[in-house]
């Protein structure tokens, strides 16, 4: 589905259009929004979104006599639309809006998940040298003992997304549900300045602490989930954390480096290759004056894993492996794969050989409207897929 000429900018308002379902967005909105946008104008994304979300906060004048779902629906999709408005400004990491426009989303956001019942509730846990920003999402107030997913975004999403991409449709299967984020994502980058780190065992381990504080949690039945980047980080974190009984990703990613090399022409992996890093990024800036989604690609790794030149990203990227550690993971594995995959093209294939009789490898095709990276537009799918092998995995109904 085409909704720009533009590449970056139709799979990203693709993304955004397809939270509908778990009250992320309105269709109307963001197609009559397409319309208007001026195709790889990052100046041009963000006034549509911005006004958009401004004019869906002005809805709110009627709030004291709204029901309560009406409120909360409100409140998500404007924290929605000023989300979007911030995506493609991260090349000026001194951009004031990064800050205020953030902030305008996590208020509505947390109006939002105020009026859930229950409701949405904040924490941070503490971790080495830094905390995890999280929520708590239970699927009912009657106290009983269910199963919990832990899931969290990947290189360019918040946990806030995750509600709408995962975390409705695991509440309404009866799983309680926590979101979080970590170095490089966008509440810890911001707040605690930290970038991507790729030992992410030092994020999970924590939450998994924590879960056994909760009341209402079985933490002998805990899963993971993680989108999109998330597929590394995931595997990498159950390999060294044994607690977790089940692990979804959409989708698998073996080998990081290999992916981001992908996104060069062969002239500029020649030069990656020889260590030539002045040429390296003179050509790499050179690219993304012509190339959008490359020119987003790399200032969002340069404020992700704060650093400060391209060449400098690609060697922070050679950590970010599964060698020799996809053989320690020992729990059931979920390896979503899309077809027509455009970011990691291979990569779920890679991690699935490498997990042997551990994998179950879900291809999602063009036949299913599903074979994009991370499959936005066709969540109900797949969220039918993961949480129906979860239930069956963890032992329970779903």
């Amino acid at each position: 589905m085409e909704l720009s000429t533009d590449q970056s900018f139709s799979f990203n308002l693709l993304r955004w259009m397809g939270t509908a379902p778990y009250h992320g967005a309105d269709v109307a909105e963001v197609l009559d929004l397409a319309g208007r946008l001026r195709a790889g104008d990052f100046e041009s994304w963000y006034s549509e979104f911005h006004a958009l979300a401004e004019r869906v906060v002005g809805e709110g004048w009627h709030d004291l006599t709204a029901s309560r779902v009406t409120r909360r629906d409100r409140a998500f999709r404007a924290a929605a639309y000023f989300r979007a408005a911030e995506f493609y400004l991260h090349g000026d990491p001194r951009d004031p809006r990064i800050t205020s426009t953030w902030a305008n989303a996590t208020d509505q956001f947390d109006q939002a998940i105020a009026e859930l019942e229950p409701a949405g509730e904040r924490v941070t846990v503490p971790a080495d040298g830094f905390g995890v920003p999280a929520i708590v999402y239970r699927a009912s107030a009657d106290g009983a003992r269910r199963p919990a997913i832990l899931m969290f975004n990947g290189f360019d999403g918040s946990q806030e997304e995750m509600l709408h991409a995962c975390g409705f449709a695991a509440l309404e299967r009866g799983f309680h549900v926590l979101t979080f984020e970590g170095p490089g994502q966008p509440t810890v980058r911001r707040e605690q300045g930290l970038g991507f780190r790729p030992d992410w065992e030092a994020v999970v381990s924590p939450v998994v602490d924590f879960c056994a504080t909760l009341g209402g949690i079985e933490v002998e039945r805990l899963a993971l989930l993680g989108l999109s980047f998330g597929g590394y980080l995931g595997p990498r974190a159950v390999a060294f954390e044994p607690r977790i009984r089940a692990l979804v990703t959409i989708d698998g990613l073996y080998d990081g480096y290999e992916s981001v090399t992908n996104l060069l022409t062969a002239e500029l992996r020649s030069l990656l290759a020889a260590g030539d890093a002045e040429r390296f990024n003179a050509g790499v800036r050179g690219a993304m004056e012509r190339d959008t989604g490359l020119r987003w690609y790399m200032q969002q790794a340069l404020w992700a894993f704060r650093v400060d030149n391209p060449y400098a990203f690609y060697e922070r990227a050679r950590e970010y492996r599964l060698d020799g550690v996809a053989d320690r993971i020992e729990c059931p594995v979920l390896v979503c794969q899309a077809t027509a995959d455009h970011f990691n093209p291979g990569q779920a294939e890679r991690l699935a050989a490498a997990l042997g009789d551990r994998a179950t490898l879900r291809p999602f095709t063009a036949a299913e409207s599903a074979a994009t990276h991370a499959h936005p537009g066709a969540s109900v799918l797949m969220n039918g897929v993961v949480f129906d092998w979860l239930a069956e995995t963890l032992g329970t109904a779903g």
